[in-house]
């Protein structure tokens, strides 16, 4: 009689929720002699110049065509991580750099890439914030890619060996991976490092791939082709599951069909609590599938319509014609429902590739938002002539980012004013602010007589209040958007604003568990992504 296959348990953290169940897959990433150092002859040292050179032109072909694939496939918005790599390996002076290893230290174009990358990965991971080790593992995964092209090696190995299905178990998911999983080619994935913010968490979030991080040496202890259970609502994953343990996940994954199943036939219907007071639940979106997926799933409205791809995808500044083109494509399934359109929020973690940057020692404290719009006028000027023309169809709503002080609100509207002026537009779109920082919060009763509405953004606001960046793993216990100090606060803007309407936008709209409160704060529209909008309502017909 064979022995029973050992039964382990592992627990990490949950950074994409989700049941799902397969044979493991480790993978051992092979990082082809990143730090394996080969001389050449000086008489070799043009043809290796010629061979780097060529094996640029390879990776950015190779990350155009992943770009257009995971915009298609995965997320518009997300595709921009590829556009960003080619940014990134068209650079001149990362390139000289290279060449001049490559001609003075007699160097193999792999060696030199090697160090060159391997300098800068080593800068990034230094930095404490985790949006910096993200850049190391995007400057790794390009490195990586072109070395490959040196070496000829055209197949990415999850491609050719990922069995479909499998519950894939690895170091880090980098960019370069994530074009693999699509389709259900993973049921989950297993990581050792990886945050909510991280690239990782982004892709299997829009993918809906439950995703566990944080387990420890995983690609060791996991054994590989082994039957899993992933429970990523939980942050658990059960190797070799017993009977029980068995019939407990098939139980748990029925009773979410079934949840989902009734959420989605009511999900048309509006949304009333229990004691009778109507909540309408938004979307949160970037591109013209996120409109079709929450008109499927029966939004309310667009509660968060984001810029930044418009402009992020472009090799130069969109033209007042582009933008309203683009807009009006992206949002036209919408018709006549409310759409909140947010102002480009450029600042901080999101650079903008087509003004001087300005050196700031904390960014995140720096020119962002509205700040930056107001130092560039025209910026500000050529969205409120687009908003102005697209209000002629659409029920436009223009939601200000990161404001701090009232005055930010008054400038704004002068602007609107200005554009109205110079296009002689018909109806003016409402304005509201956004509430992000605790000085807005605070000042809600002033800021609310310069606007038509107030909107909360809690994550950011979560980490304004707590001074505790989102993406710096190093003060994650810190970042608690659940915490009585933050409801306290949308308590007081709230009641400071008794007749104001009232949407919140961040994640914490998407929780049930945070709801109630966030009802009874006296907000009356949640804001979220397309896929929650069924659960949600549901969640809100339970509150009483």
């Amino acid at each position: 009689m064979r022995d029973e296959e050992p039964n382990q348990k592992f627990f990490g953290k949950t950074i994409s929720p989700g049941l799902g169940q397969g044979r493991t897959f480790v993978y051992q990433r092979n990082l082809w002699r990143l730090n394996e150092i080969q001389d050449i002859k000086i008489s070799e040292t043009e043809a290796e110049v010629r061979r780097f050179e060529l094996a640029v032109a390879e990776v950015l072909r190779d990350l155009e065509n992943v770009a257009g694939q995971v915009a298609e496939e995965i997320d518009k918005d997300l595709s921009n991580i590829f556009h960003a790599h080619m940014a990134m390996v068209s650079d001149k002076g990362l390139k000289e750099e290279i060449k001049k290893k490559i001609r003075q230290e007699q160097l193999s174009a792999g060696s030199a890439v090697s160090i060159v990358f391997g300098r800068w990965e080593r800068r990034f991971s230094a930095m404490e914030a985790e949006i910096a080790r993200e850049k190391a593992d995007d400057i790794h995964d390009l490195a990586q890619r072109l070395v490959l092209a040196l070496a000829g090696v055209g197949a990415h190995e999850l491609k050719e060996n990922l069995p479909h299905g499998a519950v894939l178990v690895t170091d880090r998911l980098m960019p370069s991976d994530t074009i693999f999983l699509t389709g259900r080619k993973a049921s989950a994935v297993v990581l050792e490092v990886g945050g909510k913010a991280s690239h990782a968490a982004l892709f299997a979030r829009e993918m809906g791939l439950p995703c566990v991080s944080g387990i420890q040496d995983a690609t060791n202890k996991v054994p590989s082709g082994k039957p899993a259970l992933v429970d990523a609502d939980e942050g658990m994953v059960i190797i070799n599951p017993k009977k029980k343990e068995k019939i407990f996940f098939r139980q748990k994954q029925e009773q979410r069909h079934q949840i989902r199943s009734k959420a989605l036939s009511n999900s048309h219907k509006p949304a009333i609590t229990r004691s009778g007071k109507p909540v309408s639940v938004f979307a949160n979106v970037g591109q013209k599938e996120d409109v079709r997926e929450a008109i499927k799933n029966g939004a309310d409205g667009i509660g968060l319509y984001r810029l930044e791809n418009i402009y992020m995808a472009r090799q130069g500044l969109p033209d007042s014609d582009r933008l309203f083109k683009e807009i009006r494509e992206t949002l036209f399934d919408a018709g006549q429902l409310p759409i909140f359109v947010r102002l480009l929020d450029i600042g901080a973690d999101k650079p903008f590739p087509f003004k001087k940057k300005q050196r700031e020692s904390n960014p995140s404290l720096g020119r962002r938002g509205i700040r930056f719009l107001l130092e560039y006028p025209e910026l500000l000027l050529t969205q409120m002539e687009v908003f102005l023309q697209l209000n002629r169809i659409f029920d436009i709503h223009v939601l200000v980012p990161m404001v701090t002080l009232p005055s930010d609100m008054q400038k704004v509207k002068d602007y609107l004013q200005k554009a109205a002026s110079q296009t002689k537009a018909g109806p003016m779109p409402k304005i509201g602010a956004m509430i992000e920082t605790p000085a807005a919060a605070l000042s809600a009763s002033e800021i609310s007589k310069h606007s038509d509405f107030l909107s909360f953004g809690t994550n950011d606001l979560t980490q304004y209040t707590f001074a505790a960046d989102r993406e710096n793993g190093a003060v994650e216990a810190y970042f608690d958007d659940t915490h009585d100090v933050l409801f306290r606060l949308l308590d007081i803007a709230c009641r400071d604003a008794p007749r104001m309407p009232l949407s919140i936008c961040g994640e914490l709209a998407g929780r049930e568990e945070t709801l109630p409160k966030i009802l009874n704060c006296g907000i009356t529209t949640v804001s979220v992504v397309p896929t929650s909008i069924p659960e949600v309502k549901e969640a809100v017909r339970q509150c009483d």
